[in-house]
C-alpha cells in the first residue's frame, strides 16, 4: 500500500525535510531506489547514492542533515536509526502474507494414531505417520513428511517439503524452511574385510523452543542419544550438523557450515559462512568463527578465530598479509641473491690478485 512522507514521518516519529505529500510505493536499497522508492543512509557515502539515484524519500541520521543540499527533489526524514525505521516502515508497506488455516486437508495423509491439536492446518500433500504428536496452533505445509513418533510442540511451522524423520523431538515456536531434513543417519561406517558397512545410528535429534532452521538444512540423527539444536538458535540455508552435535543456546550458523561428528558449541556462538569444524571440537561460549575458518581443535570462549587451519584474528590476518608480500619479498631476495654473487666475484677476483701479487714480491 502506498505512503505519503507525512505518514511515513509520523510512523517513524522522524523529522520531515521536504515535501510531505510525495509518495512512496516501494522500499529499495539505495543503488536500485527510484523516484516512487523509499529508502535509506547511514553515512556520507550512502547520502552521496541518494542525492544521485533520488528516490522519494530516504530516512537518514540527524549527523547528515548538514551536508543536504539547499533544494532536493528527495524528501529527507531524520530518525535516529535509519535502518530499523525502515524495517518498520516495510512491516507496513509490506504486510507478510498469512496462510490460510485450512485445518486438515482431505488430501493430506494423517495416521489414524497421530495426534493433531487444536488450530493446526495440516495442507494437502503433507504424510503425517503413525504415533506422530503435533501440538496447537502449527502449520503443516505440502509435501511436509513427519515420521512415526516424532513429537512436535505448539506453534511450529514446517515449510514445504521438510523431512522429519521417526522418533525427532520438535519444542514450541520453532520455524524450519522448505527442504530441510531432520533426522537422517548420520555419515558412520566402520571397514570390514574391505568394505564400508554403515553404521545403524539408534539415536534421534532434539529442537528446543524458538529455534529456526533455513531451507535444505540436514541435521543427523544422534548415533547413541540425541543431535541437539538448543534454545534459539538460527540456523541459515544448507547447514550440515552431523550425528550427536550439541548446539547450545542462541548460536548462529550461517549458510554451508559443517559441523563434524560431536562437535559442541557453547551459548551465543556464531560460526560465519562455510567455517568447517573437525568432530569432536568444542567451541566456547561467545565466540566467533569468520567466514571460511577451518577449526581442527578446540576455541575458547570469547575469541575472534580465522583462517585455515583456525588462528587468532588478528594472527591470521597478520599471516594474511606476509602471504601477500611473499612475490615482492621474493624479488627482493633474488636481487640480493644476485648482488651476493657479483660480491663474491669481485671477491674471489681480489683475493686471486692479491695472492699473486704477494708471490711477485717474494720472488723478487
Amino acid at each position: 500500500m502506498p505512503f505519503t512522507a507525512l505518514q511515513i514521518s509520523q510512523l517513524t516519529t522522524g523529522r520531515l525535510i521536504g515535501n510531505s505529500q510525495v509518495v512512496v510505493t516501494d522500499a529499495k536499497p539505495v543503488e536500485q531506489a527510484s523516484s516512487n522508492d523509499l529508502t535509506f543512509a547511514s553515512d556520507r557515502q550512502r547520502l552521496k547514492q541518494v542525492l544521485a539515484h533520488q528516490p522519494a524519500v530516504a530516512l537518514i541520521h540527524e549527523t547528515l542533515v548538514r551536508f543536504l543540499p539547499a533544494e532536493s527533489p528527495v524528501t529527507f526524514i531524520v530518525v535516529e536509526s535509519p535502518l530499523e525505521a525502515t524495517l518498520d516502515v516495510l512491516q507496513q508497506l509490506r504486510p507478510e502474507r498469512q496462510t490460510r488455516p485450512v485445518g486438515i486437508s482431505p488430501n493430506a495423509f494423517v495416521s489414524a494414531s497421530a495426534h493433531i491439536g487444536v488450530h493446526t492446518s495440516v495442507h494437502a500433500g503433507a504424510h503425517i505417520d503413525e504415533d506422530v504428536k503435533i501440538g496447537d496452533r502449527c502449520t503443516i505445509h505440502p509435501g511436509v513428511v513427519i515420521g512415526g513418533g516424532s513429537r512436535i510442540g505448539n506453534n511450529v511451522e514446517l515449510h514445504a517439503y521438510v523431512v522429519i524423520y521417526p522418533e525427532v523431538e520438535i519444542g514450541n515456536n520453532v520455524t524450519i524452511h522448505a527442504s530441510s531434513i531432520l533426522g537422517a543417519a548420520g555419515f558412520g561406517y566402520r571397514t570390514v574385510n574391505g568394505r564400508h558397512q554403515r553404521l545403524r545410528h539408534f539415536g534421534t535429534v532434539r529442537i528446543e523452543d524458538d529455534v529456526e532452521i533455513g531451507a535444505a538444512a540436514t541435521i543427523d540423527r544422534g548415533m547413541i542419544g540425541a543431535t541437539t539444536i538448543s534454545e534459539g538458535s538460527k540456523i541459515d540455508n544448507m547447514v550440515v550438523v552431523a550425528h550427536n552435535c550439541h548446539v547450545g543456546r542462541h548460536n548462529l550458523l550461517v549458510a554451508q557450515v559443517g559441523l563434524a561428528g560431536s562437535v559442541t558449541t557453547g551459548d551465543y556462538a556464531v560460526c560465519a559462512g562455510q567455517v568447517g569444524v573437525a568432530d569432536h571440537v568444542h567451541i566456547g561460549d561467545h565466540s566467533i568463527l569468520a567466514a571460511k575458518t577451518g577449526v581442527p581443535k578446540d576455541v575458547p570462549e570469547n575469541r575472534t578465530y580465522f583462517g585455515i587451519p583456525a588462528a587468532l584474528i588478528e594472527e591470521a590476518t597478520q599471516q594474511m598479509m606476509a602471504v601477500r608480500r611473499l612475490p615482492a619479498l621474493r624479488q627482493q631476495i633474488r636481487k640480493l641473491e644476485s648482488r651476493v654473487g657479483e660480491i663474491s666475484d669481485r671477491l674471489e677476483t681480489f683475493i686471486a690478485d692479491t695472492t699473486t701479487s704477494d708471490h711477485d714480491s717474494a720472488l723478487t
